[in-house]
């Protein structure tokens, strides 16, 4: 057993970077739990409770909730982000295993009735949800075959102190793992890490080859994890989360109603049949901060969820791309899209038909995008106003729009009205291959006067060669322009001026 740094990548140390740096507000206050979602909802910031509930507990809420905090977790900027993150990923790092007396989120080991999910600070999220929820959960798992270890982002729904549902609907390695020891007869051991720091999240929710995944927290957080075994099964988790509980999944399998819940495409999911969680053990650290996150509503470009959600479809829509394109340049999934549906991709085109290429790349990646849109490498694929610019004056619906149907389909998609698999769309927002240096593509900006000395006449320089009216104006050194309007003025009393096809001025018979 190694001794290792459990304080860098606490949850706690980085809410306080935020608050130092005004990306997170405090509620000093006494705040009843059904209010917070309240105060989160839409909340442009981070928001730290310090006296959540009857016992005082502190809770922070929508850590994660901007492109710019998950930046800040991986020291770059929000332009940097995916490459930062995609460069982490290309080197895991192997965990590294500590004793429970070195382990913070041990410090604190509950058992039997004092394991009691209902003293935790859950607080009910949307009006029409099943219960309180649990979400900012991380769960761990074993492959029984190789003994690696799972990890994912899963909800748990309160339904006593230490029973829950918890969702696994979806196609995923743990429903997988799950349904083998369902078959079996036998109890899943299993363990949630709750208040974890960013690049846990994202790297729950990165799509990696098949690997032991702890191996894959340590690449995104560029150093390797401190992992405890837990008090009750055999499941390691990280030393330096907040919170651990403990448990194993019902080997009944899919049979307790769950839901319904604000799911983070913005609508309902309604009531599902999910397996039962047993808590067996929570553990915590002394001065323990529970953590959730915001998922669903209005203003879904600002929840957690979203967010991750975006650096998982950009992940692996740049995956396909690179095998697809010879140039991309940017991918970015929009939060207000849930993170998924909607994805830009700018990219340099070196032959004609790249940009369809990058569209099919993205319908047939893990990127599960709905909408592709592909703009050319002067487009900031993170700006609306330029791309629904370029959506506007480059894409022709009748000749740049590829449809698609009978793909895989994320289920909760509620316009799929129940089917099993949906349509993709990619729009060709691309300038004609080989027309981007025509004037007609040419993006108008204000003049830029070069150095010049000249005291030149219009005249002489057009004797030389056809000149703008600016080359004009930089040759007589002028910077009013004027006076240059009266020389071709005279000129073309004379007869001798005229333009050619691209503007310019030009000296008949030159």
């Amino acid at each position: 057993m190694a001794a290792v740094d459990t304080d860098r990548f606490r949850l706690r140390r980085f809410v306080d970077r935020l608050v130092q740096i005004g990306e997170c507000e405090i509620h000093d206050q006494p705040i009843d739990l059904v209010d917070v979602a309240g105060v989160l909802e839409g909340n442009p910031r981070a928001t730290l409770f310090k006296a959540a509930g009857p016992e005082k507990a502190e809770l922070i809420g929508n850590v994660m909730g901007s492109r710019k905090r998950l930046a800040l977790a991986l020291d770059t900027d929000e332009a940097g982000l995916l490459p930062e993150l995609m460069k982490r990923l290309a080197n895991p790092q192997k965990p590294i295993k500590v004793a429970g007396k070195d382990a913070p989120v041990q410090e604190v080991v509950l058992k039997g009735e004092d394991a009691d999910l209902c003293a935790l600070p859950v607080h009910l999220q949307h009006g029409e949800d099943g219960a309180p929820y649990i979400s900012a959960s991380i769960d761990f798992a074993q492959f029984p075959a190789t003994g690696h270890t799972n990890v994912g982002c899963r909800r748990i729904m309160l339904r006593g102190p230490r029973t829950a549902g918890v969702d696994m609907i979806a196609p995923s390695d743990l429903r997988a793992i799950y349904l083998e020891a369902v078959a079996k007869g036998e109890k899943l051991p299993v363990a949630y890490t709750v208040g974890s720091h960013p690049a846990d999240f994202m790297a729950a929710v990165s799509m990696t080859p098949p690997m032991d995944e702890l191996d894959v927290i340590g690449a995104v957080r560029g150093a390797p994890v401190p992992i405890v075994k837990c008090v009750s099964n055999d499941v390691w988790v990280p030393a330096d989360a907040e919170y651990v509980i403990e448990g194993y999944l019902d080997p009944k399998g899919h049979v307790e109603p769950e839901g319904p819940f604000g799911e983070y495409v913005g609508y309902y999911g309604i009531v599902k049949r999910n397996p039962v969680l047993h808590v067996t053990a929570i553990t915590h650290r002394k001065d323990a901060l529970f953590q959730t996150v915001t998922i669903g509503g209005k203003s879904l470009g600002r929840t957690d969820t979203a967010q991750l959600t975006t650096m998982k479809t950009e992940s692996a829509a740049w995956a396909g791309l690179v095998t697809a394109v010879r140039e991309p340049v940017a991918v970015f999934a929009t939060p207000s899209s849930g993170g998924m549906y909607n994805v830009r991709v700018s990219l340099r085109q070196r032959v004609p038909g790249e940009a369809r290429n990058a569209i099919a790349a993205v319908f047939g990646s893990m990127a599960e995008a709905k909408q592709v849109f592909v703009f050319d490498d002067d487009i900031d694929v993170f700006s609306d106003e330029q791309c629904d610019w370029a959506l506007g004056t480059r894409f022709q619906g009748d000749r740049d729009m590829i449809v698609g149907s009978g793909f895989r389909v994320v289920p909760l998609d509620p316009s799929l009205g129940g089917a099993r698999t949906g349509a993709k769309v990619g729009f060709d927002c691309t300038i004609p291959f080989g027309k981007r240096t025509s004037l007609e593509w040419g993006i108008p900006m204000p003049p830029v006067m070069p150095k010049s000395n000249g005291k030149r006449a219009a005249a002489d320089v057009l004797a030389e060669k056809p000149a703008s009216f600016l080359e004009l104006m930089a040759a007589a050194g002028s910077r009013d322009g004027r006076e240059i309007v009266r020389e071709l003025d005279a000129l073309y009393a004379a007869d001798k001026l005229t333009r050619n096809e691209s503007g310019r001025y030009v000296l008949k018979g030159k």
